[in-house]
């Protein structure tokens, strides 16, 4: 971590570009708030962009602006991201998951700075700094074709890579340290501190969910339990069951399958489960647990396969719009799967409101 503090200094005054890679919650965007920072445009805005977030369709209008008219609900002129961090930074997270088209035009503003707003012709230009995060690699998405190769090594001029915390856990000690003065302060609870049983606890612990995930935990324990002494037992209770859970669970692993077969047979394995438990409670309540046990396991599996891949799919991810109130965040939270997938199986299924 030095290492990259020391790369951070060396880099930030100039106007290079920067790619961070590293897992969920490792402090990707920290990263680059201290590029911006400590560089000669901190005076202007930074500006983020979760590039995961935005849907297919609007990405580019979002990213450049777009003029009145262009699409349907173009009821006026607005200017995009690029526009409103002119002449300061803007933090690209999830870079990967922008769209090829999209990747082409991003290519365009990094080597000249020009760009052109949905619905115009004419081009303009912004005095931008780039910075770009991901937790893909990059190079695997390159070999697979779904990400421009020009665009990857344009974006890694400086590559600072941040290992997950259970690579450096001789810094856990002083992130729990800092966390808890920040915690204490804000939430106005004055902590005791932790035992030696309870660091060695969590000093054990992996923290799949990183920084991230040791901040939001320190915060639970520290309100709840009053600012008191925590021992093991307790820091225990709030860590049972997650050390089993890997933020990169459901993630589709690269076989040489696309991403949308793979997020297709994570979704069907997840409703093969959730139908497999709905119908054991089902024969539980209605016939006992005699009547349960004599039916057979092969009849039950052959409920499941009585819906197409298709249907399975579609119930699933209706279900999950019915049950946030049609938040699709907090949808493609419960599936496992991108925002823009999600609003892609939404179009693609008809379940657009």
């Amino acid at each position: 971590m030095l290492e990259i503090v020391d790369t951070i200094r060396q880099v930030a005054p100039s106007d290079i570009t920067v790619l961070v890679t590293g897992e969920s919650g490792t402090g990707k965007e920290v990263v680059a708030r201290a590029l911006h920072a400590a560089s000669k445009r901190s005076g202007k805005p930074i500006v983020t962009v979760n590039c995961g977030a935005i849907p297919e369709g609007l990405i580019e209008s979002e990213l450049f602006g777009h003029e009145k008219g262009a699409f349907t609900s173009a009821n006026e002129q607005r200017k995009g991201y690029f526009e409103t961090a002119d002449g300061g930074t803007i933090f690209l997270d999830e870079i990967g998951e922008l769209p090829l088209a999209t990747q082409v035009r991003l290519l365009r503003v990094l080597e000249n700075g020009e760009y052109v707003r949905v619905g115009s012709s004419q081009s303009r230009t912004a005095d931008v700094r780039v910075i770009a995060a991901t937790n893909r690699s990059l190079e695997l998405e390159v070999q697979q074709k779904r990400f421009r190769s020009d665009l990857y090594f344009r974006l890694r001029s400086v590559n600072i890579h941040l290992p997950p915390l259970r690579d450096r856990r001789e810094d856990l000690p002083l992130l729990v340290e800092q966390f808890a003065r920040e915690i204490s302060a804000q939430q106005g609870v004055k902590f005791e501190g932790f035992t030696d049983d309870a660091t060695a606890l969590m000093m054990n612990y992996d923290w799949p969910g990183n920084i991230r995930e040791l901040r939001n935990a320190l915060e639970s324990m520290l309100v709840l339990e009053g600012g008191r002494r925590l021992g093991a037992e307790t820091v225990e209770k709030y860590l049972k069951g997650r050390a089993s859970v890997n933020v990169e669970r459901n993630l589709p692993v690269v076989t040489g399958k696309s991403v949308e077969q793979a997020e297709r047979e994570l979704i069907y394995r997840a409703l093969l489960d959730i139908r497999s438990n709905l119908m054991e409670l089902r024969d539980l309540v209605s016939n006992g647990d005699r009547a349960f046990s004599r039916r057979p396991t092969s009849e039950r599996a052959a409920d499941t396969s009585a819906l197409s891949l298709d249907e399975m799919e579609r119930k699933m991810i209706q279900t999950a719009l019915e049950r946030h109130e049609g938040n699709r965040r907090l949808a493609a939270r419960d599936l496992n799967i991108s925002e823009r997938t999600l609003y892609r199986k939404i179009k693609e299924y008809g379940l657009a409101e």
